[in-house]
């Protein structure tokens, strides 16, 4: 495992390990193993410099400028009507949020300029002035606005906004193909931005990750791409599968019907991602699943509930849409695969305690079950100051499901181990939330099938029918 990258006095230099590039008829390319890892030195508020090793050992030196984010201005966006403002709700729902900022059903917090923020009865620019506090009020940090009952406003009366505000952007820095290093600018965006495309035969050394209104980089801006994947541990023999889902890898082998109930929460409720019937977490999964199991007769079935845990399907009563008898035990799936950041609350003795019922439930209908641990969230909902050097997940309730899955003989797809490495591969694990909160993209996703296919052996491994 790679170690944490040093920092210099002054601003700061970031190491990253050689990276082999092999192009016809270019002698320019950087080693497999560098003696001398390459650096970024942060030589100004938006400056870097770069220092990397060609396969000949002679370093390759540039001096980058990024862009700075600056703001961009939205005028008279129209509200048709505003609620009451909600002083007790979550930041992102106590009233109508700026569209600017909207990242899907939330808004990227801190992307509004606070002291910019201006209200108006009209469109134009000399229309009465609504006063906060008085006529409206607003959650400057999550950009949402909302009346106020003593105010002018009446209810149904058109507003509009006019403010300032920064997006998210990931640049990239790039080795090209003529043994240069350069930055390549990221498309801005509200929520989820991706790292700019690069050309065939060019190689991404690190990426800058701007999360908004930012005054200059610094450090914790900075992702060099330590590791090009995720580095799989060796393959088990038997499987994990094989081990603690016998009865599942049996119908599998034998072509035999298989019915896979996935529960969860809003993460496995999964219809905020675009193409949500193939890149929800579990249609990524079984789809792999039959591509490795070909002869595999498998039903798949969601049970999932957004913003609520384990705990609320127990307290459902009868003929409710989520009674957790008639909804998941009564469902009588063969394996039973679970997903549910909404549980994170427990620690590892309420891990035990809530689990340990279920598993009762579970065996007496016969179904076998994988338990996955949550990717990453919010940082400061984690107790995270930073998204770098954060390969142990923090949270007692993934502690919880270790310790769970062990004791009681379970498998476990650890897709938290996943996310924490994400930093490594260059990739601020936030911008795969599409709600800037906890709602991954496909690429999150996909991330929890990752964890899931290493339970199962390889075809190679599997035997002969």
């Amino acid at each position: 495992m790679l170690s944490p990258f040093p920092l210099a006095r002054g601003y700061g230099a970031i190491a990253l390990p050689g990276l082999l590039i092999l192009f016809a008829g270019l002698s320019v390319a950087l080693a497999a193993t560098a003696a001398e890892p390459a650096l970024l030195t942060l030589t100004g508020d938006w400056q870097i410099k770069v220092t990397a090793h060609n396969s000949n050992g002679h370093p390759i030196t540039a001096a980058l400028a990024v862009t700075p984010p600056g703001l961009r201005s939205v005028n008279a966006e129209k509200f048709a009507a505003l609620p009451v403002f909600n002083p007790k709700a979550g930041g992102w729902v106590k009233g109508a949020a700026l569209g600017a900022v909207r990242a899907q059903e939330c808004t990227t917090p801190q992307l509004l300029e606070p002291e910019s923020l201006e209200l108006r009865t009209g469109p134009e620019p000399d229309a009465a002035r609504l006063t906060r506090g008085t006529d409206y009020e607003a959650d400057l940090a999550w950009a949402t606005i909302g009346r106020l009952t003593n105010g002018v406003l009446k209810d149904g009366q058109p507003v509009f906004a006019s403010y300032r505000h920064g997006l998210l952007r990931l640049d990239s820095i790039v080795f090209t193909r003529d043994g240069h290093i350069v930055i390549r600018t990221g498309e801005a965006k509200a929520a989820a931005p991706v790292p700019p495309p690069i050309a065939e035969g060019e190689q991404r050394l690190a990426n800058v990750y701007l999360p908004g209104r930012v005054a200059k980089i610094e450090p914790a801006h900075l992702f060099p791409i330590l590791e090009r994947s995720f580095p799989e541990p060796p393959r088990e023999k038997p499987s994990p599968a094989e081990k603690f889902a016998p009865r599942t890898m049996a119908k599998l082998r034998a072509g035999q019907p298989l019915r896979i109930l996935a529960w969860g929460d809003s993460v496995t409720v999964g219809t905020f991602v675009p193409d949500w019937e193939h890149e929800r977490w579990q249609d990524q999964f079984v789809a792999r699943l039959r591509g490795r199991f070909p002869r595999a007769q498998i039903e798949l079935i969601t049970e999932a509930w957004g913003g609520r845990n384990t705990s609320s399907y127990l307290a459902e009563p009868p003929g409710s849409e989520h009674n957790y008898a008639e909804k998941v035990l009564a469902a009588k799936p063969d394996l039973i695969v679970s997903e549910f950041v909404n549980d994170a609350w427990m620690n590892e003795e309420k891990v035990a305690q809530y689990y340990g019922k279920h598993l009762v439930d579970f065996k007496g209908i016969g179904a076998e079950w994988i338990i996955l641990t949550p990717h990453y969230v919010r940082p400061d909902w984690m107790g995270l100051s930073q998204e770098r050097e954060i390969d142990d997940d923090p949270r007692a309730y993934v502690k919880g499901l270790r310790q769970f899955t062990t004791q009681n003989q379970l498998a476990l797809a650890d897709a938290a181990l996943r996310y924490g490495r994400l930093w490594r591969q260059g990739i601020p694990y936030s911008t795969l939330m599409l709600n800037s909160i906890n709602h991954p993209d496909a690429r999150g996703m996909s991330l929890f099938a990752d964890s899931l296919m290493v339970l199962f052996p390889e075809p190679s491994i599997l035997p002969t029918p």
